[in-house]
């Protein structure tokens, strides 16, 4: 599984109590009760991961940029719904709400602007985790009453990052569909994350990461859909010149940072295609040598082009290896959309159609 390197979090994180609407400043380390549905059943256990900028404006104020991060606080809002009863929805912040106590007060908290300045001295990436907790002491197996949104704030250097490895994982399931969980960050579903890494594993030592196909696995596996990686989104770069992104769906969360990587493309002319692969057709176009590159795609890592992805059979047994074709225009274009999504955050390049900057004096 992919790993942050270069990480540093901040000294403080914040506690939102939903039900009185309490925010309150913590230290970092401060821990939830022992005693706690979120610890024991992973009960309203959502959380978000937000990329950022910080820098130093003209007049030496300090600001920080976010890209549609709007549709993260959606996101983060529809996982904190989907864990309260129907009578408790009336607790389920708002968009603005959310973007209320993130940004007027937990980033404005003085204890935490000397790590926004460091920030923005060394250009480093920011990355925001919001996240819930249930804080009322009971093992009950029943909804959250003291539900509280917590926030810390770290920079790192990188996360996954090229060259990786990765198996395709046919026997394991990331969601099932009709349970409507796959679509939303929830810690339920990152169990089966890692297990299919280690799964992987035992296929290519060197793999970083798992590919997981759809919830049928009854279904013959050439039929099945490719859905994603175990922690990110997938692109898949052919060599007529398309990009393939897979639709969303309940099994497949709708990733910022993809969306932005589509629009990018598409300002720079290539074509992209929005369907479903079946694993079939991956295989068969990848022997064919028409699979220039398959792409992980995140909040953390961005874009990241897979170097060796090994495609088995139903019993686990290796099918074939493709590696990309790093001489295909598509590979490099693929490299720059990186690069142009991270200089968006910056300022340094447009913005383009359907993307939207926030920016906010802290």
């Amino acid at each position: 599984m992919a790993m942050f390197e270069g990480v540093r979090w901040a000294s403080k994180q914040m506690r939102y109590l939903l039900p009185t609407k309490q925010y309150e400043l913590l230290e970092i380390d401060s821990q939830v009760p022992a005693v706690s549905r979120s610890v024991h059943y992973a009960l309203f256990l959502a959380f978000e991961g937000i990329r950022f900028y910080s820098k130093k404006n003209s007049g030496g104020g300090l600001e920080v940029i976010f890209l549609n991060w709007h549709k993260n606080l959606e996101r983060f809002k529809r996982g904190i719904a989907f864990n309260f009863s129907s009578g408790q929805q009336n607790w389920v912040p708002s968009v603005e709400e959310l973007e209320h106590i993130l940004m007027h007060r937990f980033f404005k908290e003085p204890p935490l602007r000397s790590f926004f300045e460091e920030m923005a001295d060394l250009g480093a990436q920011g990355y925001l985790r919001p996240y819930t907790v249930d804080e009322e002491q009971s093992i009950g197996v029943t909804f959250p009453n003291r539900p509280a949104v917590r926030a810390a704030v770290s920079r790192y250097d990188r996360y996954l990052g090229e060259p990786f490895t990765g198996v395709v994982v046919p026997h394991l399931v990331r969601a099932v569909g009709v349970n409507m969980t796959g679509c939303l960050k929830l810690g339920v579903n990152y169990l089966m994350s890692v297990k299919a890494v280690d799964a992987a594993k035992r296929i290519n030592p060197e793999a970083a990461s798992a590919l997981f196909l759809d919830d049928n696995p009854r279904a013959p596996i050439e039929d099945r859909n490719i859905t994603e990686w175990d922690s990110s989104c997938c692109l898949f770069a052919f060599r007529d010149g398309t990009v393939v992104k897979i639709p969303e769906s309940s099994l497949i969360l709708p990733s910022v940072t993809i969306q932005g990587m589509v629009a990018i493309l598409r300002e720079m002319g290539v074509q992209v295609e929005e369907r479903h692969i079946k694993y079939g057709e991956l295989l068969e176009r990848a022997k064919r040598d028409e699979l220039v590159a398959a792409c992980s795609v995140g909040t953390a890592g961005i874009l990241n082009r897979c170097f060796e992805l090994v495609f088995v059979d139903g019993e686990n047994r290796v099918l074939f290896t493709h590696r990309p074709d790093q001489k295909h225009p598509l590979f490099k274009r693929l490299g720059e959309t990186k690069v142009y999504y991270w200089n968006i955050y910056k300022e340094k390049v447009k913005v383009p159609a359907g993307l939207k900057l926030f920016r906010y004096l802290i």
